[in-house]
């Protein structure tokens, strides 16, 4: 079968990143996830104490970043490395949550990143989450799918997400965060996050993960693979 690429974008918690993983998984595709290059960005930037308004401090720190994934045969999942290190559950933290869109805005940071993210595509087939790309990334991927979700749903299921790695945070500041982050993502001036043209819009709150993976794998199905 021809190398294939499935752009998966939407909001933070519609389910992007899991939906993705079983997809490759299922597919035999690598999967990519994009959000993870943005945190990993934004955990160095915190450590750092990088000054997101001085251009020059954030071209330099970039200069000082290294993201790699790696696969926990353990755990079944690809984790994230930002220099060597395993930064996966630093990452998902709400510090790094708060300042992440912040972050993603800084064309400097998205130019570097999206010229990684498209290099990783150019020889094999994969299936990639973010907020660009079908839009920016591979706006001539095979397959574009746009998740969405009510806010409320979304914030249930990243308090879970959280309570799972032994974290507790309360549903309120989890439904504020994603609120202005959904806010930041969709009226910065560099690749706001919005639907592709050509995408297919799933709306997950109402459909059990199992459900939303069928969907896709069917239009892949449908739109890709040859009858």
């Amino acid at each position: 079968m021809k190398k294939i690429i499935v752009a998966i974008d939407g909001n933070s918690g519609c389910g992007k990143s899991s939906t993705a993983k079983a997809l490759a998984k299922a597919l035999k595709f690598i999967y990519i996830d994009t959000g993870a290059m943005y945190r990993a960005v934004t955990l160095f930037f915190i450590k750092h104490r990088i000054d997101l308004k001085n251009e020059s401090d954030v071209k330099e720190a970039l200069k000082q970043i290294d993201i790699s994934f790696k696969y926990n045969t353990t755990t079944c999942n690809n984790e994230t490395y930002l220099n060597g290190r395993n930064v996966e559950n630093q990452i998902r933290k709400m510090e790094v949550s708060d300042l992440v869109s912040a972050v993603s805005e800084i064309s400097q940071v998205r130019t570097q990143l999206v010229n990684q993210q498209r290099k990783l595509g150019e020889s094999k087939s994969l299936v990639m989450d973010g907020r660009d790309i079908g839009t920016v990334v591979f706006p001539n991927a095979d397959l574009k799918i746009f998740m969405t979700a009510d806010l409320k749903v979304r914030a249930l299921r990243r308090q879970k997400e959280l309570m799972d790695k032994n974290v507790s945070v309360d549903l309120k500041d989890i439904e504020e965060n994603l609120a202005n982050r959904d806010r930041i993502d969709s009226t910065r001036k560099d690749s706001p996050l919005k639907k592709a043209e050509g995408a297919h819009e799933i709306d997950t709150s109402r459909l059990t993960f199992e459900e939303q993976v069928d969907q896709i794998l069917q239009l892949i199905r449908h739109e890709i693979e040859p009858a």
